[in-house]
């Protein structure tokens, strides 16, 4: 059984139902009860997904010494959105469209980090690369904190394609740099946008940056020089959110 497909833990495994992932089945402890169990064997029959009473100690095996409370989802293929999801949210909720693309971020940590930033701070939606990138997977989703569940994810084969079609549908595209002319406080988040945070070394690359509206920088006055993928994207996006109002 490879580890890398496992959603271990009662409310990561919810969490994925919730979410409509992929999962060929989900095990639960013998003895494992109380009302989140309930739920859990009500989203898997729902979805006709099969449960299966095992062994605690079969789980403590697979689960390699992690906390998993009584309960595995084996098999985790997540549910991508389509961008058309995204600009659906949008539509729905009367606001003007709030994208973040990620550039090729490769750790899962920093992912489910900006993903559950994004959700929090009213992003209609995440789009990553479907190649040199880090993809959802089950590490992806605890990083989330089940954020993931409420926010459309969407992958593309191209973000430089991506940014010319969203330019057409009359978006601007934001995006940090050090060497950025505006501080990210100084400039105007209140229409149709993108956010493009870069990889954890490289930032954004070139032909991304050269594609941006608005290059901003973070203010840094300690010794290092930047911050990491997923602090400057809360910083960026939560500056949407203060602009456009609580």
């Amino acid at each position: 059984m490879n580890k890398s497909d496992l959603i271990l833990g009662r409310q990561p495994v919810m969490e994925a139902l919730k979410a409509r992932s992929k999962l060929q089945k989900i095990l639960i402890a013998e003895g494992a009860a109380g009302l989140i169990i309930r739920e859990i064997e009500g989203y898997a029959r729902g979805q006709g997904i099969p449960l299966e009473k095992v062994e605690r100690k079969y789980i403590d095996k697979i689960s390699d010494g992690f906390n998993h409370q009584g309960v595995a989802a084996v098999g985790f293929e997540f549910n991508y959105a389509e961008l058309d999801d995204i600009f659906y949210l949008a539509e729905r909720k009367g606001e003007h469209p709030f994208l973040l693309l990620l550039d090729q971020i490769q750790d899962p940590q920093n992912l489910g980090a900006l993903i559950r930033t994004a959700e929090a701070a009213g992003a209609h939606g995440v789009v990553i690369p479907n190649r040199r990138a880090a993809q959802v997977t089950p590490a992806v989703f605890r990083a989330s904190a089940g954020a993931i569940s409420y926010v459309p994810v969407a992958r593309v084969k191209n973000l430089n394609y991506l940014i010319d079609e969203l330019k057409k549908k009359g978006l601007w595209i934001y995006g940090t740099d050090a060497q950025g002319i505006q501080l990210y406080y100084e400039v105007d988040y209140h229409n149709p946008l993108a956010v493009i945070i870069g990889s954890e070394g490289k930032g954004i690359s070139r032909i991304l940056r050269e594609k941006c509206d608005y290059l901003v920088k973070i203010p840094m006055k300690g010794k290092v020089s930047s911050l990491n993928a997923s602090a400057a994207g809360a910083v960026l996006l939560y500056e949407v959110l203060r602009q456009r109002g609580l």
